[in-house]
C-alpha cells in the first residue's frame, strides 16, 4: 500500500512542524507528527519541543483525543520504542488505536527490533520512506552528527562589495542562530544560540580549553548535547575547522553592488569553498544568501 494523497500532505505539514524545534531538541532528533481519523481529516498535530518533553506522537494525539481511533498517524520519524525520560511513542500509538502508521525515516538509534516493527507486530499497518528525502531537509543535520559523532558545522561568513569574505555581522548571526545548538566564535567564545532553549539535563557547553584541536572541541560539545554548530569566523580562523573537513555547510551573505560596482582588482574570488556546490541562493533583505554543501556528504 502506498501514502494517500491525504497522507502525503500531512507528511508535508509534519516535516514543516519538526522545523520549530530546530535549536530546542538536542541530543534529540527535530520530529513532526500529524494525526489523521479515519477519513482522512486532520486531527490532531505537534512536534518535539525539548529534550525530556512529550514527543511529537504524543503532542498530536493529545490534540486528537478520541478522534485518532482507527485513524492514521503520520511521522517524521520512526516512532521511538524504549522508555526513557518519556514512554515509548510505539506504545502511545497502540494505546490510542491508532490503525496505520506513515513514517518518513527510520530511526537508526531504534532499540531492539524497532518502533516500526513493534507497530506492525500489534497489527498496525506500517508505511515507510514517505517523503524521506524532503524529511531530511531538517533531519539530515541530526542523522549527520550521528554518523560522524560531531556537530554538524554550518560556517556563516559575508562577501564585502569588493568581493572579499569578511566576518558576518551580528545581524547575519541572529538570522541563521535560531536553528541551531551553539554558536562557535572565532576569538574562541561557544555560546548557547538561544539561551536557555536546551533541557540542562542533557545539555551543557563544556569550558574551552586553550589549544585545543578542533576535532576534539567538536567531540566534547557532542558529548555534552550538541548536535548543530553556526561558526562565525573569518576565512584565517576557519581554515582550521574547513581544512580538517569540518565544516558540512557554508552561507553566504552576498553585499549589494551598485550598478557601476568594479570587481577587486585581484580578479575573480571565490564564493564558496573548493568543495563545496551551492544549492541555495535567495534574496534576504537587501542581501543575497547563498547556500553551499560539502560535495563529498551523502545527499538525500
Amino acid at each position: 500500500m502506498t501514502a494517500s494523497e491525504p497522507e502525503i500532505s500531512a507528511m508535508h505539514r509534519a516535516i514543516a512542524l519538526s522545523a520549530f524545534g530546530l535549536g530546542h531538541t538536542s541530543p534529540n532528533p527535530p520530529v513532526g507528527c500529524v494525526i489523521l481519523d479515519p477519513t482522512g481529516r486532520v486531527v490532531g498535530e505537534g512536534y518535539h519541543q525539548r529534550k525530556g518533553e512529550p514527543h511529537a506522537e504524543v503532542h498530536a494525539l493529545t490534540a486528537a483525543g478520541q478522534r485518532a481511533r482507527g485513524g492514521t498517524a503520520v511521522v517524521t520519524l520512526e516512532p521511538c520504542n524504549h522508555h526513557g525520560r518519556t514512554p515509548p511513542c510505539r506504545q502511545a500509538l497502540i494505546d490510542a488505536g491508532i490503525a496505520r502508521t506513515v513514517i518518513a525515516l527510520i530511526d537508526p538509534t531504534s532499540r531492539e527490533e524497532g518502533g516500526a516493527a513493534r507497530l506492525r507486530a500489534a497489527g498496525i499497518d506500517v508505511e515507510v520512506g514517505v517523503l524521506a528525502d524532503t524529511a531530511r531537509l531538517v533531519l539530515g543535520p541530526w542523522l549527520d552528527s550521528l554518523r560522524t559523532r560531531r556537530p554538524h558545522v554550518t560556517w556563516l561568513y559575508r562577501s564585502d562589495s569588493d568581493g572579499r569574505i569578511a566576518v558576518a555581522t551580528a545581524s547575519q548571526v541572529a538570522a541563521l542562530a535560531t536553528g541551531v545548538d551553539v554558536v562557535v566564535h572565532a576569538d574562541g567564545r561557544v555560546v548557547e544560540a538561544q539561551p536557555n532553549s536546551h533541557d540542562t539535563d542533557t545539555f551543557s557547553i563544556p569550558e574551552p580549553q586553550p589549544g585545543t584541536d578542533p576535532a576534539d572541541r567538536l567531540a566534547r560539545l557532542h558529548d555534552a548535547g550538541t548536535r548543530t554548530i553556526l561558526l562565525v569566523a573569518d576565512p584565517d580562523s576557519a581554515a582550521s575547522f574547513l581544512h580538517r573537513g569540518l565544516v558540512d555547510r557554508v552561507v553566504v551573505q552576498l553585499h549589494p553592488q551598485s550598478p557601476s560596482h568594479r570587481p577587486p582588482s585581484d580578479g575573480l574570488l571565490s564564493l564558496v569553498p573548493r568543495g563545496f556546490a551551492i544549492d541555495r541562493v535567495t534574496r534576504d533583505g537587501r542581501n543575497v544568501r547563498v547556500g553551499a554543501y560539502r560535495q563529498d556528504l551523502p545527499r538525500p
